[in-house]
C-alpha cells in the first residue's frame, strides 16, 4: 500500500461521524445490553478492510503508515528451547501473522477481534543480542547488533530492556491489536516467556480534517522530515542491502526501542515561546522558527535582528539534523504511552521511541551522542528502557521469518 493510498483512505475516514454506543439494559430477552451503531458509523471499507501483506522483501510494520494502536514486547527463550525451539516458534508466529494480517480469524483464540477486518494489522519480529547465545548462533550475530553504549541521560530499567526476541504489533483497531497480542503470547507458551510489554497509541485515522503529522504528548508535531520510501537514499539508510553482512540480514533493518518518559509538568510549566526555542519549531504547525510551513527546510544559518542564530545552538531540531550528524538518518516510527501516575503524582507518560536504520552505530548512536553533548529538550526527558534488535528481511511465500538464520 502506498503512502498516497493510505492518506486518501484516512481522509475518507474523516468524512463520517463516529457512532455512539448505546447500552440497552433490562431488555425482555434477559441480555444485559447491546452496542447500537448509528447510521453514520464508518463502514468497514473505510478502515477495517485495510490489509498489509505479510510476505515481501521487507517485514511489515517498518514502512507501513503508523497505526493507532501498538503493543511492543520482548521475550526470552526457555533454557531448553535452543535453536530448534526458536525455529518452531518463528514458524508458528509467521503462520499466525500471515493469517491474522489477511483478516482471517485465529481459530484457537477467544474471538476478541471477531467481526473486525484486519485494520492494517502488522506483526514484526526481531532478534536481540542474547538470542544468539541462547541458540548457539553466536558466529552469525551481526556486528551492528553489539550493545548500545551508555548515554548520560539514561536511567534504564534492565528488566524492561533488551530480550532474546522482539515483537512489534500495530493495528488501527485496539481489539484487533490485542487479539494479535494474545495470539502471539499463546503461541510462545512453553518456548519463550515475556520479558516486558509496552502499549502505545497514536492519533486515530480520520481524527483530523486532513492527513497530517501526528503530535506527541508534549503537544508537538512529531515526525516532520522523516525520510519516505520516495527519497532516493531511503533504502540505503533504512535497510541492509542485498549484498550486506551477514547475508541473512539482507533486506532487514535494525530497530532501536526506547521508552522515554516526558516530564510533562515541567514542560507545561514553561512558556510556549520557551518550548518553541527548545524545539526550534512552532508548536502550532511544526514549521521551523526560520519560517515557512512544516516541510520547509530549517535554515540553520539564519540570524535574527540581534545577530544571534534563530535556531539556538542547543535546539533539538539543530542537534538532531542530519547535517549536524554527518548525514546520519533514521526512520522514526514511535507511539505515545500513558501508564497512570507515579508515586510522586507525576504522569508516567511519554514516547515509545522506535527508529529503523541499516546501521545503528552510524545512525542512532551518532545522533544520541550529539544529544548527550547538549540538547535543550533532554532536560524534559528520561530514557528508562532500551533495546536493539536485528529485524531480518521479510519472509517469501513458503518461508518463515528468520529461516535464513536459524536454518543456516
Amino acid at each position: 500500500m502506498t503512502a498516497r493510498t493510505y492518506s486518501r483512505r484516512r481522509l475518507l475516514g474523516t468524512a463520517t461521524a463516529t457512532g455512539v454506543a448505546g447500552l440497552a439494559a433490562g431488555a425482555t430477552s434477559g441480555a444485559l445490553g447491546h452496542a447500537a451503531a448509528s447510521e453514520g458509523e464508518p463502514a468497514l471499507s473505510t478502515l477495517g478492510s485495510a490489509a498489509v501483506p505479510f510476505h515481501g522483501t521487507h517485514q511489515p510494520g517498518i514502512t507501513t503508515p503508523i497505526q493507532s494502536r501498538s503493543h511492543l514486547l520482548a521475550l526470552d527463550l526457555a533454557e531448553d528451547a535452543g535453536r530448534r525451539g526458536a525455529a518452531a516458534l518463528l514458524r508458528r508466529w509467521s503462520t499466525l501473522a500471515a493469517e491474522l494480517m489477511a483478516g482471517r480469524p485465529d481459530e484457537t483464540g477467544t474471538g476478541i477481534a471477531d467481526d473486525a477486518g484486519p485494520a492494517s494489522l502488522t506483526l514484526t519480529f526481531g532478534f536481540g543480542h542474547s538470542f544468539f547465545d541462547a541458540t548457539g548462533l553466536t558466529a552469525l550475530r551481526p556486528e551492528a547488533l553489539r550493545p548500545l553504549p551508555a548515554f548520560s541521560n539514561d536511567a534504564l530499567d534492565e528488566g524492561r530492556s533488551n530480550g532474546d526476541l522482539w515483537v512489534q504489533i500495530g493495528a488501527d483497531d485496539p481489539l484487533v491489536a490485542f487479539g494479535a497480542l494474545r495470539a502471539v503470547r499463546r503461541a510462545a507458551e512453553g518456548t519463550a516467556r515475556t520479558r516486558w510489554q509496552m502499549n502505545g497509541f497514536h492519533r486515530s485515522p480520520g481524527a483530523t480534517a486532513r492527513p497530517m503529522t501526528g503530535r506527541n504528548l508534549m503537544g508537538q508535531v512529531d515526525g516532520t522530515n522523516n525520510p519516505t520510501p520516495e527519497d532516493p537514499e531511503f533504502e540505503r539508510h533504512v535497510f541492509v542491502p542485498s549484498d550486506g553482512e551477514p547475508a541473512w540480514m539482507a533486506g532487514g533493518s535494525y530497530a532501536v526501542v526506547r521508552r522515554i518518559r516526558m516530564l510533562l509538568d515541567d514542560w507545561e510549566g514553561v512558556t510556549e515561546e520557551e518550548r518553541e526555542r527548545v524545539l526550534g519549531r512552532r508548536r502550532s504547525d511544526g514549521a521551523p522558527l526560520t519560517g515557512g510551513d512544516e516541510t520547509t527546510p530549517v535554515d540553520l544559518e539564519a540570524t535574527g535582528a540581534d545577530g544571534a542564530p534563530v535556531i539556538a545552538a542547543n535546539a533539538h531540531v539543530r542537534v538532531t539534523a542530519p547535517e549536524s550528524n554527518g548525514g546520519a538518518t533514521m526512520l522514526r516510527r514511535s507511539f505515545s504511552y500513558h501508564d497512570g501516575e507515579r508515586e510522586d503524582g507525576s504522569q508516567d507518560a511519554g514516547l515509545l521511541f522506535v527508529c529503523w536504520q541499516a546501521d545503528p552505530l552510524r545512525s542512532f548512536v551518532t545522533v544520541q551522542r550529539k544529544l548527550d553533548r547538549g540538547d535543550a529538550l533532554s532536560a524534559f526527558l528520561r530514557h528508562e528502557a532500551s533495546g536493539l534488535f536485528a529485524v531480518p528481511g521479510g519472509a517469501a511465500e513458503g518461508e518463515y521469518v528468520g529461516q535464513r538464520l536459524v536454518e543456516s
